[in-house]
């Protein structure tokens, strides 16, 4: 088994997108897109997300100790995108508000969640990030942003007759 034989089997799993920020000690913001965003436990709240040891924008996180996740929305494609590369000001023309912790809250996204840095375990060629919940806020209805096989799409409206998750083909993107 490679690492492309592992990556081929688990882009057969579905996940949305969201884009973890920070304020960071110079009051500027920091972001990344994950795509490994999970709740992890209720009591105490905890979430998880997983960053690669490469990534430039977690060490920015990790030191602000506070971060926010902006779940996104179908049609924000373009927002991840800008929060999936490397380098340049990805908040430039980027819509935001500040957090009761000071991270950057995106407009347009379908939720927030506030979060603590309450820990970092070994993930192998990632660590494991847990957040306790601060606070929470759902923004707008719609649909989510899905990423499937190298590429977004989104489900169908909840007002939609038919429930059925059926991806539309959609352009592949650079990895998050």
């Amino acid at each position: 088994m490679t690492s492309l034989d592992l990556k081929s089997a688990l882009s057969s799993f579905c996940t949305g997108v969201a884009v973890i920020t920070a304020r960071r000690a110079d009051g500027r913001p920091a972001g990344m897109a994950v795509q490994s965003f999970s709740s992890v436990s209720l009591d105490p709240p905890l979430v998880c997300f997983c960053p690669a040891r490469t990534s430039a924008s977690w060490p920015r996180i990790e030191a602000a100790g506070a971060f926010a996740v902006n779940i996104l929305a179908a049609g924000q494609e373009e927002l991840c995108r800008r929060f999936a590369v490397t380098g340049g000001d990805k908040f430039a023309g980027v819509p935001w508000s500040a957090g009761g912790n000071g991270a950057p809250l995106l407009d347009g996204a379908l939720a927030s969640v506030e979060c603590d840095l309450e820990g970092v375990l070994d993930g192998g060629d990632h660590v494991i990030v847990l957040g306790r919940v601060t606070a929470l806020a759902a923004h707008r209805d719609g649909p989510p942003l899905l990423y499937f096989r190298r590429s977004y799409g989104s489900l169908p409206s909840p007002s939609s007759s038919s429930m059925s998750a059926s991806m539309p083909a959609a352009r592949s993107r650079s990895e998050a």
